[in-house]
């Protein structure tokens, strides 16, 4: 009896599917924004936490072309909290003792290039700014991309994990030019 060539497909994809993952690229500060930044006076600032933590949570289980895409530590939340301490680092505004400190929950990350010719990503955070103890900002920001793709994943994937890090440099740049952040990180 022969096998149909579906089934066989769909085999090797769930073999290849369940041995590989892709890993997130390491995030690069957006120096434009962080000039813009850069004219406001900051106090210094300390990044607290950034939910959620459980890699089984759903903002931190993308796949791509069926492989998981894992962040170092598996969480998508520690991922942007790294990069808002990279970008706050770069301003020489990080002083994890600062009584103003910024954390987060992660409520939308998604990552899809599962069609033909484009791919895309969205998320979504919420801020609380606190200085000490009280909330000088809570807020929610958004961003999104597109980016072209390609039918075969051996293109389409390396594609869709540099695109990554610049979805989180999308985020960061709407949390940087509102001034309702900027007011509540100044001294």
């Amino acid at each position: 009896m022969r096998t149909p060539r579906w089934a066989v497909a769909a085999l090797a994809a769930s073999l290849l599917a369940g041995c590989a993952s892709f890993a997130v690229p390491g995030y690069s500060p957006d120096y434009p924004s962080l000039d813009r930044l850069k004219a406001v006076p900051l106090a210094p600032v300390a990044v607290g936490e950034f939910q959620p933590l459980d890699p089984a949570a759903p903002v931190n289980q993308i796949t791509l072309r069926g492989a998981p895409f894992v962040p170092p530590g598996g969480s998508f939340a520690t991922y942007v909290a790294a990069a808002l301490k990279a970008d706050l680092s770069e301003l020489r505004r990080l002083d994890p003792a600062a009584p103003t400190q910024v954390s987060g929950t992660l409520l939308r990350n998604s990552f899809d290039i599962s069609g033909f010719s484009t791919g895309t990503g969205a998320m979504q955070v919420r801020l609380l700014v606190t200085r000490g103890g009280v909330t000088r900002l809570d807020k929610t920001y958004e961003a999104s991309i597109s980016f072209p793709i390609h039918l075969a994943a051996n293109v389409a994937v390396p594609r869709a994990q540099a695109e990554y890090p610049r979805l989180v440099q999308r985020l960061l740049q709407a949390v940087y030019t509102d001034p309702a952040f900027q007011a509540a990180l100044q001294p």
